[in-house]
């Protein structure tokens, strides 16, 4: 099953960078874990906020595939705990075998973004800086995968 997290934004800090690796590491093959970047839109003084989500939002839908389940991760979505997560991975897997979660840019995901999505998440009521989302939805897909195969990671 291909897992991709299809992220705005470039240049992680490499601490970041190395908690995604982390636990992209500990996933099995089956679970190929793998992040698609894409740029921040620029911004000058004279775009609208509208505009730069729009043109940040085209450019996701353009490497979102066809069959892929697609989740948004999405400050007015549904909140999760891990074992929701778990089982969500375990439909997933019987429905397809490319899983795609969004992460927008400074000002949140395109409303085209949001309505091509299966699902919307919510992390947590807690607003996150956009590179430390990755680490912590590589590390909760691990988490997951450890509840499915009854690892002893989630305790």
């Amino acid at each position: 099953m291909l897992i991709e997290i299809v992220a705005i934004g470039t240049k992680l800090p490499a601490w970041t960078e190395a908690g995604y690796e982390e636990y992209a590491k500990r996933l099995p093959r089956e679970w190929d874990l793998q992040v698609k970047e894409l740029a921040v839109a620029r911004r000058g003084k004279t775009d609208s906020v509208e505009k730069l989500i729009q043109d940040e939002g085209k450019r996701m839908m353009a490497v979102v595939k066809p069959g892929a389940i697609v989740i948004a991760l999405d400050r007015e979505g549904t909140n999760w705990s891990t074992e929701k997560l778990a089982d969500n991975f375990g439909r997933w897997m019987q429905e397809t075998s490319h899983i795609q979660f969004l992460i927008g840019g400074p000002d949140g995901l395109s409303q085209e973004c949001l309505q091509r999505a299966n699902a919307r998440w919510s992390l947590s009521k807690l607003t996150f800086p956009h590179v430390y989302v990755r680490m912590l939805l590589a590390e909760q897909i691990y988490r997951a995968w450890s509840i499915i195969n009854n690892h002893p990671y989630h305790k």
